[in-house]
């Protein structure tokens, strides 16, 4: 439909999120990662994803939630951001959820300075917060990890 937005809708720890379905190129079931020695706190390590090294990252981190090992039920989400492609570490993926933007509330109307959280929309369930993946990590974090995924990965995990 014209002018609606597209959204996956996962969870963490019980709460509903969500990214834009234009930046997600698909879901897999979480795999073997390596950890990035000197990658930012929200980076939990990279995964060979056919051939290409993509950075793994942690939205328990970024939103202050119990971090906790990544399980074989869990799930990667594989997008897109405006520098990199990027795997997700989520509980599990709920669906496709489809609204118009009138829909959702701005981020800046409920709490300024959320600048990872693009607005919220309100489901049945209770509310989702839509995340902006183009936020997700800072310049100096973006650096940071462009370095780190410049040296081999050790192997674990």
């Amino acid at each position: 439909m014209k002018g609606h937005i597209q959204l996956l809708g996962f969870r963490l720890e019980g709460r509903h999120y969500g990214v834009r379905l234009s930046q997600v190129r698909r879901v897999v079931r979480a795999v073997d990662w390596a950890p990035l020695p000197q990658a930012p706190a929200n980076v939990l390590g990279a995964i060979d994803l056919e051939g290409e090294i993509v950075a793994l990252l942690s939205l328990r981190r970024k939103f202050g939630l119990m971090d906790r090992e990544v399980g074989v039920d869990d799930q990667f989400i594989i997008a897109r951001t405006a520098r990199r492609t990027a795997a997700i570490v989520v509980d599990d993926v709920v669906g496709i959820f489809e609204c118009s933007p009138a829909d959702i509330v701005a981020a800046e109307k409920i709490l300024p300075h959320l600048e990872q959280i693009e607005g919220v929309l309100q489901l049945e369930e209770g509310l989702m917060l839509i995340h902006d993946l183009d936020r997700f990590l800072a310049l100096d974090e973006e650096q940071a990890l462009d370095e780190a995924l410049k040296t081999e990965p050790a192997r674990g995990n």
